[in-house]
């Protein structure tokens, strides 16, 4: 084998695994948060849980790709456990259909699917389109990958060593180890298919040698999921966990197979016209009799991974936002629906603790007591800390290729999760006067404290109206917001004119004058606030 055929070799494999990703990014350009969805809609059953990986994987034609989305989703609450059994399943069976492209020529169509896929990027002005391009594109780079790797190895057919070492894959042992630990290394078991196919178009390998690399492939992707999963929570390992299980007990049932029946002679008498073509099919049989066999043990496996991998008590503590969308890098599928899901998550958690302080602070005025002065600001400085945290995740992944859309939602909590600080900033200061009122023995008069107990019920009443998913109801809820704001101004008004009153009559002492002032400008302020929210919603969810 000359330097140029090993270049050729390299160069070849290189393009396989850049086409691959490039399919991936694309795919996420274009699909984004929708995947999620899809995944949510037909995921409740295990049957259909295999369709979604078949047809996902067929699209990316990378199962690995596929799996550390299932431990991305997993680890950051978008999915169960028992949700991703079918899925991993299906994407074994979706990764097969590469081989058998190859297999049948659509290989000899790459520069056409090439020159497709560029003239899409370059000369179409929709966005959209632009990232279908990339997917072709994508698939064409893979395909002429493959043309260069099995022109290389034409040359290894005089090559003593190359044919000694190819000879010692018919030993079950050696054959799966080589192809465990290869597909390790590249993280790829369609490129490691891909290149058995491309040295038995050279000649250069039967059925009988490859198909135990071919089984020992399957083990060696599970490396990637297993990678992505270090540092995620409990339950995404034990994704890489199941899909582990799956491909071992597969090649262990499919090597005996091959043993100790004439399953090699059967595929080669059912397609006799190429061994490229019979390596193709017998990957494709391996993995939906290996499907067929486990699902009816899908619970098994999840039972499984539950026992190899306890659940423990700091894996209920709540982790940062970044820790919980650790994913692979690499790999960009859904990464916008974990980004959006999560942020949202976190958002609505942080809102809750500034209702909370706000009810605190109010309660807290209208009994005159600071007892909960300690509480109220530990809540504070967790929702700055909140505030830094989904921020910096924000800023992390607001530079990732994304459908314009979703940029739009994630740039759009950015701003709400300002206004939610700030809103938890007044509800602070309430919490100060408060402190302040009591230290200095300060009261209120009847009426003004009458007044304190009307802005909490309307304070409380606006804030209710941003609880939870607002994406299906974005246009109606600035409708109700824009209202409870312009009542909170009117009664702002309202109360600053009595307040006048209440000064010339003497009836509130100055340094109570002074302060109500300021806790009205608070009031006001919260519903500003709130309408930024409602505002930002309509945007992000505009029909």
């Amino acid at each position: 084998m000359t330097v140029t055929d090993a270049l050729g070799l390299l160069g070849g494999l290189g393009m396989f695994l850049f086409g691959m990703n490039l399919m991936s990014s694309g795919l996420e350009a274009a699909a984004g948060e929708k995947m999620k969805k899809l995944m949510e809609k037909l995921t409740d059953t295990t049957l259909k849980g295999v369709l979604v990986g078949t047809i996902i994987t067929a699209l990316i034609q990378s199962s690995s790709a596929t799996t550390v989305m299932l431990v991305g989703f997993v680890n950051s609450g978008l999915m169960t456990l028992s949700q991703t059994v079918g899925i991993i399943m299906g994407a074994n069976i979706g990764a097969t259909l590469n081989g058998v492209l190859l297999a049948v020529g659509v290989g000899e169509l790459a520069p056409l699917i090439i020159f497709v896929g560029a003239a899409l990027i370059m000369f179409s002005k929709k966005e959209k389109i632009k990232q279908y391009g990339n997917i072709i594109i994508g698939l064409g780079i893979l395909f002429q990958g493959m043309n260069m790797m099995s022109g290389s190895m034409a040359g290894l057919r005089s090559s003593p060593a190359f044919i000694h070492l190819i000879t010692t894959f018919e030993n079950p042992i050696i054959g799966v180890l080589v192809g465990t630990v290869f597909t390790a290394i590249i993280q790829s078991s369609s490129a490691t298919v891909g290149i058995l196919e491309s040295l038995a178009i050279a000649g250069l390998i039967t059925l009988d040698n490859g198909i135990y690399v071919m089984f020992g492939a399957t083990m060696g992707t599970c490396i990637t999921a297993a990678i992505a999963s270090i540092g995620t929570g409990v339950n995404a390992k034990r994704v890489a966990i199941i899909h582990l299980l799956f491909n071992i007990i597969g090649t262990v049932v499919f090597v005996a197979i091959c043993l100790f029946f004439p399953f090699v002679p059967l595929v080669q008498r059912m397609f006799p016209s190429s061994v490229s073509v019979q390596i193709a099919n017998a990957h494709v049989i391996f993995k939906i009799v290996t499907t067929i066999l486990l699902f009816p043990f899908a619970n098994w496996m999840v039972k499984f991974s539950e026992a190899v991998l306890k659940d423990k008590s700091q894996d209920n503590q709540r982790l940062p936002i970044y820790e919980r969308a650790k994913t692979m890098a690499g790999y960009s599928v859904g990464n916008s629906a974990i980004a959006i899901s999560l942020i949202r998550e976190e958002a609505n958690y942080m809102f809750d603790i500034v209702r909370k302080n706000l009810s605190l602070s109010f309660d807290a005025l209208l009994n005159g007591n600071d007892e909960k002065y300690e509480e109220i600001h530990e809540n504070e400085r967790e929702i700055d800390k909140l505030n830094h945290e989904i921020s910096r995740y924000i800023s992390s992944v607001i530079a990732n290729k994304m459908p314009a859309r979703d940029s739009v939602i994630i740039s759009g909590y950015f701003d709400i999760i300002g206004n939610i600080e700030r809103i938890g900033d007044h509800a602070m200061n309430f919490a100060d006067h408060v402190k302040f009122t009591v230290n200095q023995n300060i009261s209120f008069s009847d009426r003004a404290m009458g007044e304190i107990k009307l802005m909490q019920d309307l304070s409380e009443k606006a804030m209710e109206l941003i609880v939870g998913d607002k994406r299906r109801e974005a246009q109606e809820l600035l409708v109700k917001v824009s209202k409870a704001e312009q009542k909170m101004d009117d009664m702002t008004e309202s109360y600053r004119t009595a307040q006048m009153e209440r000064m010339k009559t003497t009836t509130c002492s100055p340094e109570a004058s002074i302060i109500y002032a300021q806790m009205l400008t608070d009031f006001e302020r919260i519903g500003d606030h709130l309408l930024n929210i409602a505002e930002e919603f309509a945007k992000m969810y505009a029909q």
